[in-house]
């Protein structure tokens, strides 16, 4: 099976410029391809995750990647998917969180001799004279066609500054940077990247009379169609120290029954014909496939010892010992006692397991907090020192726990 059919028999390609032609190439030639990664944040998450594995599936076919790190288009922001402008960041910000990003992508990309490359674009980008990328770049472009592409109109009643609006002549000016650098024939990104693939493009084309390629991959949702890595503590991240490898880990293995199978093709390496024997699986029959799902992302992230951990951290909140050494857990002082005891609402917000008294008090008020495996119902309950200092379980749903212990 060739990397495209492995591609499209996953679910994994959701538009192509030319299908056909990008399928011919793939399979005639070593093909150099690029994904753009904004540096917006400190740490890759889950969404990148996605692109981290089509790009590992392009290189073990023998294509050759180009992570282009943003290191330009990110002081700009992109407006895909944006309800408001996008916080703006300082260089410096933006260097540092490149290099976090380039230290978590060598974990999946072999970037030794040549196999991949690692670009920044304000490389080229920061040092364009304004006047000449207008003059070379700005006259390939359509504005009325540009206001017909999708991240553009569902801006446009809130608002679209034009410092965004440059955003989609940049990528495409990206595209055409590494076509002349490094013969870059693909640009891949999420389906959401659509028009600023185009745009890239039909400025190869213009330019330097070459036809080069887009294609876009399926995004990481649900069945109902919302994206997912997002949990109430925020963005599901791959750095262990933003969500801990336990966290990572019972993300995975608690996905709704429907999704866990799109998941286990999109995001593993489990043979695709393995996944597909899988599918008449129901209920309780797909626990087996949401623990394999969970080890095996976690692997891939934070490496087999901390995924062998994670597991055996998750089995253990079923049977007697469920305060593991492994549970995600919270150390607390004296500081945080008063007259030698702590309220079950300080203590749930210590834990992080509510964001504000008010939320704790919801929570025990409607029997979503057990300690010990004693169901909390009154919001004044304190936790005495001697039992912290032995360590308490909190249960908070059906599926949280966390351990806090004074020390």
């Amino acid at each position: 099976m060739t990397v495209f059919e492995e591609l499209r028999r996953r679910g994994l390609i959701a538009q192509a410029t030319h299908e056909d032609q990008i399928e011919e190439l793939m399979n005639k030639e070593p093909v150099t391809f690029y994904i753009g990664f904004d540096a917006t944040a400190d740490s890759l998450h889950v969404g990148h995750f996605l692109q981290l594995v089509v790009m590992k599936h392009m290189q073990n076919a023998g294509h050759r990647p180009i992570a282009l790190l943003g290191t330009g288009t990110t002081l700009i922001g992109d407006p895909t998917g944006k309800t408001d402008m996008r916080k703006m960041l300082t260089e410096e910000e933006i260097d540092h969180n490149a290099e976090c990003f380039r230290r978590q992508m060598s974990r999946f990309i072999d970037f030794s001799d040549g196999k991949a490359l690692i670009a920044r674009n304000g490389d080229w980008l920061k040092n364009m004279n304004y006047i000449e990328f207008l003059r070379d770049v700005g006259v390939h472009f359509s504005v009325n066609k540009m206001l017909t592409a999708e991240c553009v109109k569902s801006r446009l009643e809130r608002g679209l500054t034009f410092l965004e609006f440059n955003y989609m002549l940049m990528q495409s000016y990206d595209f055409l940077h590494l076509n002349r650098e490094y013969g870059c024939k693909l640009e891949l990104g999420g389906d959401d990247q659509w028009s600023n693939i185009i745009g890239g493009v039909e400025l190869v084309r213009r330019v330097r009379e070459e036809q080069v390629y887009g294609m876009t991959f399926t995004l990481l949702t649900t069945k109902e169609g919302k994206k997912m890595g997002k949990t109430e503590k925020g963005a599901l991240w791959l750095d262990p120290d933003k969500t801990s490898p336990y966290d990572f880990y019972q993300y995975w293995r608690n996905v709704a029954d429907d999704d866990v199978i799109n998941c286990m093709k999109l995001i593993t390496f489990v043979p695709v014909e393995e996944i597909e024997a899988m599918e008449h699986l129901k209920g309780h029959e797909l626990n087996p496939v949401k623990e394999r799902l969970a080890y095996e992302v976690t692997s891939m992230v934070h490496g087999e010892e901390e995924a062998k951990k994670a597991q055996t951290a998750a089995k253990s909140l079923f049977v007697k010992g469920a305060d593991d050494v492994n549970m995600p857990s919270t150390e607390l002082c004296s500081d945080d006692l008063d007259l030698g005891e702590i309220g079950v609402l300080t203590l749930l917000v210590k834990t992080g397991l509510a964001p504000s008294n008010a939320e704790a008090r919801r929570l025990v008020q409607g029997g979503g907090v057990s300690i010990d495996d004693q169901k909390v119902s009154d919001p004044k309950m304190t936790v005495p020192a001697d039992r912290l200092r032995a360590g308490v379980v909190i249960k908070k749903g059906k599926k949280v726990f966390h351990k806090a212990t004074l020390v």
